[in-house]
């Protein structure tokens, strides 16, 4: 059923719009959002659909397609008040509320392709289209480009998922046919040509299916690790070790695991400014080895990786990808590889003989095209 189908049907009404938002792959920079680094994300063609209609000041009500039971209805509320996927609603109201913001009351139903627990940013895309629906509903004055720190609040702090800003301004920012260049420090973006069809190229997103949870104490971990490495070297984030001092830097650290989380960081930043450089160059097929190098870092140094995403990269190697990368927060999730177009059914199954040779869960493939950010439908 569609998002304006289970609208009707719930709420016995036609609703006002419909919004969507996308989910993203992110094409190189894991982990370095929350670092105040560098990202290039893209969207995908996969969204989150809110149809939404009025309701009385001060109700908001809920409901999806991908949930059973009744819809959920809340006031005004303080973080933790709403749980579960509803969180993610009330967070965006909790978070408009704490800006200031007239909040219109509204009753929601929600309909997304965007795969769950695949490291593709569900919540992100939930986030984004309920956002951008409540704020064109309301009339509310709210640019677009501070739209995804709102968003973010939403998420770390009614939700608590320690995410950096990536994955909502790439819901809400991405162009299609471009890739989003972010200084997750000023929000300052670049929107970088990533046309590969006409390339004869193509991204395979390859997902694991293995067990992926995003609000979990490993992504935490992390977070806190890179951010005491940044108190103990004097600078206010990861960001500002450069590149070119790293071995200076790793040598005021007398903890390895901490060494090689900062050794991540610093060579994933640069790798962000490289692909973006070769991109901008029309040397395409030359990322790949940046996006093979950036898993091996977050294989060995941050180790976020699992067996599935692993062999997914090899044999997509193996099967003639210029390079390969796991995407997303990590312990699951999804692969990309860069591959000429015509490869992607030789990808596929070299990738589906890997898995059934060790006994895994099959994973799902598809080719992902550069879709446009949150918008009105």
């Amino acid at each position: 059923m569609s998002a304006a189908g289970l609208f009707r049907e719930r709420y016995a009404a036609e609703p006002t719009g419909l919004w969507a938002a996308p989910g993203r792959v992110n094409l190189i920079g894991e982990h370095t959002d929350y670092n105040e680094g560098f990202v290039l994300p893209f969207a995908l063609p996969q969204r989150t659909v809110a149809a939404v209609g009025p309701a009385p000041a001060g109700e908001w009500t809920v409901c999806s397609t991908a949930e059973e039971g009744d819809p959920v209805s809340f006031g005004t509320t303080a973080p933790g008040e709403v749980t579960g996927w509803a969180a993610y609603v009330a967070g965006v109201v909790w978070a408009l509320q704490e800006a200031g913001f007239d909040v219109p009351g509204a009753r929601i139903a929600l309909d997304s392709d965007v795969p769950v627990g695949s490291g593709l940013s569900s919540s992100a895309a939930l986030e984004s289209s309920v956002l951008t629906a409540l704020i064109d509903l309301g009339g509310l004055e709210l640019p677009l480009e501070q739209r995804p720190a709102l968003a973010q609040r939403a998420e770390n702090v009614y939700v608590g998922a320690p995410t950096g800003i990536m994955d909502q301004s790439a819901s809400i920012r991405c162009l299609a046919g471009r890739a989003l260049f972010l200084d997750c420090r000023t929000y300052e973006v670049r929107q970088i040509p990533f046309d590969l069809a006409a390339e004869g190229l193509a991204i395979l997103v390859i997902n694991s299916n293995a067990p992926h949870q995003h609000v979990d104490g490993e992504y935490g971990a992390r977070r806190k690790s890179c951010e005491e490495a940044a108190r103990i070297l004097g600078v206010p984030a990861l960001r500002d070790v450069p590149f070119d001092g790293l071995a200076e830097a790793l040598a005021k650290l007398d903890d390895d695991v901490m060494r090689r989380r900062v050794r991540h960081i610093v060579t994933e930043d640069q790798r962000v400014l490289d692909t973006v450089a070769l991109l901008e160059q029309g040397r395409t097929k030359e990322v790949g080895p940046v996006l093979t190098a950036g898993h091996a870092s977050m294989r060995d140094d941050f180790e976020i990786t699992v067996p599935q995403v692993d062999v997914a990269v090899e044999a997509a190697l193996s099967a003639g990808a210029y390079g390969a990368r796991m995407t997303g927060g990590g312990f699951g999730g999804c692969v990309l590889a860069l591959i000429d177009a015509d490869r992607a059914p030789a990808t596929t199954a070299a990738v589906e003989q890997a898995y059934s040779e060790r006994g895994f869960k099959a994973p799902t493939c598809w080719i992902a095209t550069a879709g446009e950010g949150a918008t009105r439908l």
